[in-house]
């Protein structure tokens, strides 16, 4: 008779430790199958010229930061005035990929925040986005000289996240060559 409820007491114990396993993960840390991958090529319009294209073709042979943002993600306007910063003082190209945005709002935004990207494409559809397995928007890659993605970040970037993953990463890959 004890054993009958034995059983279900062991699974719901069970469960409750992947639970509680899951809880402490960090939803930050979702690994990337595209990490040491080649980054998927496109070719777009830019957002303050949309007659003009660039693309990753555009980009080989430096190391460089695709920056997936939006006028509409609370997470970019809070990375942003770091955005400007690093801008002003990183070793290579901030790119930035306007995801799934308005063109007029995604101007509207630059034009009042400030602009630190060198190229900016549009992924109206978020096709591109999809291909980069981005989650959502802010989301930031790190690509090689061989336009290999190297790292993925989740989430606002922030100085200590830049100086603790991306600064000695970027030393790394500039070295090398």
């Amino acid at each position: 008779m004890k054993a009958k409820f034995l059983v279900p007491l062991f699974l719901f114990l069970l469960l409750v430790g992947f639970l509680a396993y899951g809880l402490r993960l960090n939803p930050r840390e979702v690994p990337s199958a595209l990490i040491d991958k080649p980054a998927p090529a496109f070719r777009l319009a830019q957002l303050h010229q949309p007659d003009s294209q660039f693309g990753t073709d555009d980009l080989r042979g430096q190391v460089w930061l695709l920056n997936v943002w939006a006028s509409w993600c609370v997470g970019c306007h809070q990375e942003h005035p770091y955005l400007m910063e690093l801008a002003r003082s990183a070793p290579v190209p901030l790119i930035g990929l306007n995801y799934k945005d308005e063109r007029a709002d995604a101007i509207q935004f630059l034009n009042s925040k400030g602009d630190p990207y060198q190229h900016i494409g549009v992924d109206a559809d978020g096709k591109v986005g999809f291909e980069y397995g981005v989650y959502g928007a802010p989301e930031t890659f790190l690509i090689d000289r061989e336009g290999v993605i190297r790292y993925k970040h989740i989430g606002p970037l922030t100085r200590e996240i830049y100086e603790r993953e991306l600064k000695p990463r970027i030393e790394e890959l500039s070295r090398v060559g």
